[in-house]
């Protein structure tokens, strides 16, 4: 009698899954495949699993693979490394930010922050950073991007 039971609700969730997967076919089929010319109307750099945009992550990830990360969230678009102390200048270190802000491939989806200190009597001391290092992180990052869209990158 138990073989029955288990026999008999195996074969009813069976059923159940069969219903839903014809259900979900015909509701498909209705569409007229109206699904495909949607997918196809949508822009590359807005097809992502992740929140943000895939090439400005992907990119990020890479101009930031030497330093140390402290937090990765593809969700919120946010990289955070921890200080990194280059091997020829022991003496300063450098810690970045990178926000995400959007699902489009733009400059202005893309915010760089950096924080600089050098050492001074074994503390460490802020100490400023030029705006032309920041910069060029932005541009490394944005050429990456492009060059990944494009499929040149890595290749």
């Amino acid at each position: 009698m138990t073989g029955s039971f288990y026999t008999g609700t195996f074969n009813l969730r069976l059923l159940a899954r069969a219903g839903t997967a014809a259900a979900i076919a015909l509701s498909l089929a209705a569409c007229g495949g109206s699904k495909e010319k949607a997918q196809s109307a949508l822009a590359p750099t807005q097809i992502n699993t992740i929140g943000v945009n895939s090439y400005l992550w992907r990119a990020s990830l890479d101009a930031l693979a030497f330093m140390p990360l402290v937090q990765a969230d593809s969700a919120g678009g946010v990289i955070v490394t921890d200080w990194y102390i280059n091997p020829s200048n022991p003496g300063e270190r450098v810690k970045v930010s990178v926000a995400i802000l959007d699902q489009d491939l733009r400059a202005d989806a893309l915010r760089v922050a950096a924080s600089r200190q050098v050492s001074q009597g074994g503390n460490w001391v802020d100490a400023p950073v030029q705006a032309a290092t920041v910069q060029k992180l932005e541009d490394i990052i944005l050429t990456k991007a492009r060059d990944l869209r494009r499929g040149t990158y890595g290749n």
